[in-house]
């Protein structure tokens, strides 16, 4: 599903969509559309913006997935600003990429959206992962313990990583990244990597030491 006021943004975007073989549901130009013709589209991916007449792209985020938890949400901005970032991946969103992105990242984000991989386009990871470790509280000293291996791994799973990135950077195996993963879930209790992700803002397991964040593989 594509949501923008702006018709040619619109319009190009559902193109491009359906050019690479995705099917695109529907189509809205308000945020308070977007969320009447949500339940009737049922969209794995809704391609977001933020700024929209009536409920803002913050709004339709936090309100589809009340409806849907399973759905993902990419949002597809011209704000590069930190609040908005902040704001778009506290309602739920799964990605952000600023309207400057190509077409190709536009498609790369979508694909790796609906996987459950967090997208961001580059240098926005490590922005809001400082920002919720600032804003975080204290660690709970009850929390479960990760080794420094799945410490490692979660920091690069949090800034959009994929498992071949990852297994190149560390020397690992692609199954040993996998095992690393779902180990960590399995410690959290959680279920996938968006999950993940979030649990990694929340808890301030940034980059600092991991080199990500300036070479583009949060976009893809």
């Amino acid at each position: 599903m594509v949501v923008d006021d702006h018709p040619m943004w619109r319009d190009a975007v559902e193109r491009d969509l359906r050019e690479a073989g995705f099917d695109v549901v529907g189509v809205a130009a308000t945020g308070d559309e977007a969320v009447r013709r949500f339940p009737a589209c049922r969209p794995q991916v809704v391609v977001l913006d933020l700024q929209l007449p009536g409920r803002s792209g913050v709004e339709v985020t936090r309100e589809v997935l009340q409806h849907d938890p399973s759905a993902r949400v990419l949002v597809l901005s011209a704000s590069g600003e930190q609040a908005d970032v902040l704001a778009a991946v506290k309602a739920g969103a799964t990605g952000y990429l600023v309207k400057s992105a190509s077409r190709a990242e536009l498609l790369d984000a979508v694909r790796r959206v609906a996987r459950g991989d967090a997208v961001f386009t580059a240098g926005l990871a490590g922005l809001v992962l400082g920002e919720y470790r600032r804003l975080s509280a204290p660690a709970d000293p009850g929390r479960p313990t990760l080794t420094e291996r799945e410490t490692e791994v979660l920091r690069m799973v949090a800034t959009g990583q994929s498992y071949k990135q990852i297994a190149e950077r560390l020397v690992l195996s692609h199954r040993t990244v996998q095992n690393h993963v779902q180990n960590t879930l399995r410690k959290l209790q959680l279920h996938n990597r968006v999950e993940l992700t979030r649990y990694a803002i929340e808890q301030g397991i940034d980059g600092d030491d991991g080199g990500d964040g300036d070479d583009g593989d949060g976009a893809g």
